[in-house]
């Protein structure tokens, strides 16, 4: 009997111990359900592609030893003032040789596989490259890249280090890395869940900071140019017209402070423009980009206060009731002088002269039908006019917290990540800043 009991006692105890380890192991398993990690592959600057679809020989392109600019948001949208770099060489991606060798019959299958991995069609591909944009990273990047392998475009998940050279689209995506000629796409991954792995010779390089790596989302409309940092001189900016390979860049003073114009009752498209054309980021409150109708009532920091270039002024709204650019509403007092416009995709041959450095042209056609102004300071504005004051007093204050997601991707993307407005502190140094967080900005992202 002693025996029997004995036996009993520890079945029973066995019983209970595999109890509670199946307990644990459903918990656990329950908890767990993040989204898996994705694989990422990092490309170091210099470092020579793999399987490309160019010989990097040749010299496509050339990129530049640049210490990662820190950003305070993992996604950038591509009008955000800053967000890439630029020198007065002209040289950095050579578009007229790689549109000379994806259209030779001979890199015919080779054309076919680059045109596919850009949803375009081979015939598209001149066109295609002649609205491309050179650019220098200023941040660690993830793309989708492609490598070139059995007559095909392979995808993978890269990061591009900062001062590779790219060629972005109309919306300020990066499209094409240079020195190889590998078709870029947009990464659709959680940007807070990857694994970076380093090889093939590409060591970890100085300044990498996983916490400080981005991805870029589109602009909301086509970009007549682009507001780049000359990195070899961080106080001087170059607006480069889209499609232009350098020749009809203007400078502005990127060291300069920016004054926040009073936006009280525009629209969120009008102030959007407003702000990019000053050479500040946008940001919104809300997890999505309100429309463009919607009209401001807060801005954070408020008016009057100086930031940087390329800071961020988040914009409080109330809920508009379209997508679409805002009613242009009466100025109450006459709008800044427009300098003479610029065409939005100068030929690559063209011998135009380029607009004054201290002023470029206004934005882009889809934004012209909203004119505006105001009394507080416009410094820097470039010839878009200031925000008026609206006939009807504004409604109250948004009482929604300020999110800090600057840029959602699209809605199948997930997103993770915020990028927190600026401080309301005034800011009194001339000194530029790294590129701030992604902005909701117009088609035009001129700057004086």
């Amino acid at each position: 009997m002693t025996f029997r009991a004995f036996m009993q006692r520890a079945g029973k105890s066995a019983i209970r111990r595999i109890a509670v380890l199946l307990v644990l192991v459903l918990a656990v398993g329950g908890c767990d359900r993040s989204p898996p990690l994705t694989l990422v592959r990092a490309v170091a600057a210099g470092v020579p592609a793999l399987s490309p679809f160019f010989d990097e020989h040749r010299g496509l392109g050339h990129d530049q030893a640049l210490r990662p600019s820190i950003g305070r948001g993992s996604l950038q949208q591509g009008d955000t003032p800053g967000l890439y770099g630029g020198t007065r060489e002209t040289s950095v991606c050579d578009v007229r040789k790689l549109k000379a060798f994806l259209t030779d019959p001979a890199h015919h299958q080779k054309a076919q596989a680059w045109a596919a991995a850009l949803d375009i069609t081979t015939d598209r591909i001149p066109g295609y490259l002649d609205r491309l944009t050179p650019v220098l990273l200023r941040h660690d990047t993830l793309v989708r890249n492609h490598d070139y392998k059995r007559g095909r475009a392979t995808p993978f998940d890269s990061l591009l280090q900062a001062g590779i050279a790219v060629l972005v689209d109309e919306q300020g995506l990066p499209a094409v890395k240079c020195s190889c000629g590998n078709p870029l796409r947009p990464f659709a991954g959680d940007t807070k869940r990857v694994s970076v792995t380093f090889g093939n010779g590409n060591r970890k390089w100085r300044g990498y900071e996983r916490s400080s790596v981005v991805a870029v989302r589109p602009a909301p409309r086509r970009l007549d140019r682009l507001a780049l940092v000359d990195v070899t001189d961080r106080a001087r900016g170059i607006a480069r017209p889209v499609g232009t390979t350098g020749g009809h860049d203007t400078s502005f003073d990127a060291g300069r402070p920016r004054t926040v114009p009073d936006l009280t009752g525009t629209t969120f498209a009008e102030a959007s423009r407003l702000l990019t054309g000053q050479g500040l980021a946008v940001g919104y409150a809300g997890k999505t980009r309100p429309a463009d109708d919607a009209q401001v009532t807060v801005t954070d920091p408020p008016t009057g206060t100086r930031l940087r270039f390329g800071q961020y002024v988040t914009l409080n709204t109330t809920e508009g009731t379209s997508s679409g650019p805002g009613t242009p509403r009466t100025p109450t007092a006459p709008p800044a002088a427009s300098p003479s416009p610029q065409p939005s995709s100068p030929s690559r041959t063209s011998k135009a002269p380029p607009s004054s450095p201290s002023s470029p042209s206004p934005p882009s056609s889809s934004s012209s039908s909203s004119s505006s102004s105001s009394s507080a300071p416009k410094t820097g504005s470039p010839g878009t006019g200031a925000p008026a004051t609206s006939s009807a007093p504004p409604p109250p204050p948004s009482s929604a917290p300020v999110v800090t997601t600057s840029a959602p991707p699209p809605p199948s993307t997930q997103v993770t990540t915020s990028a927190p407005p600026p401080s309301s502190a005034p800011v009194t140094t001339s000194a530029p800043a790294a590129s701030e967080p992604v902005s909701s900005g117009p088609a035009s992202s001129a700057i004086t």
